[in-house]
């Protein structure tokens, strides 16, 4: 048998190897039959004792200690800390399928993709006949913190209807500590497009890589993105979101973590997520029934570009035109929603609405030319702190476009200052604690 690439059926994370369920205590060699009902309880994994007894395995397989079982093995209904690439690669290919395979024979042709993913993929095509196959789209690497510290990659942190939700987590170059600091980062997206891949690309690869060579963990968070049928919303990208803090508290002995030393940071989107994350209550937002019971505490959080009112509709009018249009109401009004709970819903998803002077330290920067989100949200956070004491730092970008692209100038500061200005933030805010 191939041990290390026979899955367990119906076990609670399919990335669960047989080696991995295998490798018990000393406490089976001394059985002289199996009791799951005893055992069961010491380990807490996803299966039970008797599909192992249909096994008839060798006792001499069972002799490694608990200890190196325990850091994998699910507590109380919680998903089990591992890493089931092949099992988030396999999930990718199915959604980039059923998008983009309009005629169902298997393959992205070239003309179903649209011209830019073509021209980035198109080196994959390696038999080229102008498709992409599933064994070809296995060979596109998702890019990830390039460092020398350890890597738990695509971890399933829950399950959602089915569906299942994956983390990055990345553990610092020198990892000394039993309670390092995360650094979540959220990504952007419009909350219905992007993935947890986009941490190690260009320049928050850049500021994460500096943020592990100064010992703090990276956290790059998986959410729901929002779709046309309202099946899930903007409120379930802070619940995601907040979730995945929380199975790291789970885990917090494993990771050598503190939940209390959690910091945040996204663009965009992501940006919006990172000041929820950082100024909603944290029982505002409960998901997962299991990892409500566990807690964590935001420390400090930069938002790029991220809108902080979506109350005042004008807020994203970046020209003051005539009849301009709600464009964020439907992402997030869920399909449950009624008319009634409109403005109740845009407060709630509205991060100055959370604003106190006992608010953590926030950094928002935000581009003076961003037509996607206008600066007219610094804008209104700067209102705010008028009659509000709260610690937050507001960086205008001049010249500054969306993804700070240059607009009729270069933009200043520049975008190395940019990157500068964020990990500063983050190292001086935990020098704090």
């Amino acid at each position: 048998m191939d041990w290390k690439n026979e899955k367990v059926k119906g076990s609670r994370s399919s990335g669960v190897d047989l080696l991995t369920l295998f490798l018990c205590t000393e406490h089976c060699t001394t059985k002289k039959s199996w009791d799951e009902n005893d055992l069961l309880p010491k380990l807490r994994l996803p299966f039970t004792f008797s599909f192992i007894h249909s096994m008839k395995l060798p006792r001499s397989l069972f002799t490694l200690p608990l200890a190196i079982l325990l850091p994998l093995s699910s507590a109380s209904g919680i998903e089990p800390l591992l890493d089931a690439t092949e099992e988030y690669v396999s999930a990718q290919i199915d959604h980039k399928m059923s998008r983009f395979d309009t005629n169902k024979d298997g393959k992205i042709q070239k003309t179903e993709e649209d011209e830019r993913s073509w021209k980035r993929n198109a080196r994959y095509d390696t038999n080229k006949d102008g498709a992409l196959d599933a064994e070809e789209l296995r060979k596109i690497p998702f890019p990830s913190i390039d460092g020398p510290g350890k890597k738990l990659l695509n971890v399933c942190y829950k399950v959602v209807d089915d569906k299942k939700l994956y983390l990055d987590f990345y553990f610092p170059d020198e990892d000394t500590s039993t309670d390092k600091p995360v650094v979540v980062f959220t990504h952007g997206g419009g909350w219905a497009a992007g993935n947890k891949a986009k941490a190690g690309a260009a320049s928050f690869n850049t500021i994460h890589r500096a943020l592990l060579k100064e010992g703090f963990c990276v956290l790059s968070v998986g959410y729901r993105l929002v779709d046309k049928g309202g099946e899930s919303a903007m409120r379930d990208c802070v619940i995601d979101c907040q979730d995945a803090i929380r199975f790291a508290s789970a885990h917090q002995k494993a990771l050598g973590i503190d939940p209390k030393k959690i910091y945040t940071f996204g663009d965009s989107a992501g940006g919006h997520l990172a000041q929820m994350l950082l100024l909603a209550p944290t029982d505002s937002f409960l998901g997962d029934a299991e990892l409500a019971k566990h807690s964590f505490e935001a420390r400090a959080g930069v938002s790029w570009y991220g809108p902080c009112d979506f109350q005042d509709v004008q807020l994203f009018n970046h020209d003051d035109r005539d009849g301009f249009r709600d464009r964020f109401g439907p992402r997030i009004m869920a399909k449950d929603s009624k008319p009634e709970d409109k403005d109740a819903r845009y407060r709630e998803m509205s991060p100055v609405s959370y604003l106190k002077e006992s608010s953590p330290p926030l950094l928002m920067i935000q581009g003076d030319k961003d037509t996607t989100i206008p600066v007219k949200q610094a804008y209104r956070m700067q209102e705010a702190l008028k009659t509000i004491k709260a610690p937050v730092e507001i960086l205008i970008v001049k010249n500054a476009g969306h993804n700070w692209r240059s607009v009729g100038a270069e933009i200043a500061p520049s975008r190395k200052e940019i990157i500068d200005a964020t990990i500063a933030f983050f190292l001086k805010q935990s020098a704090v604690e």
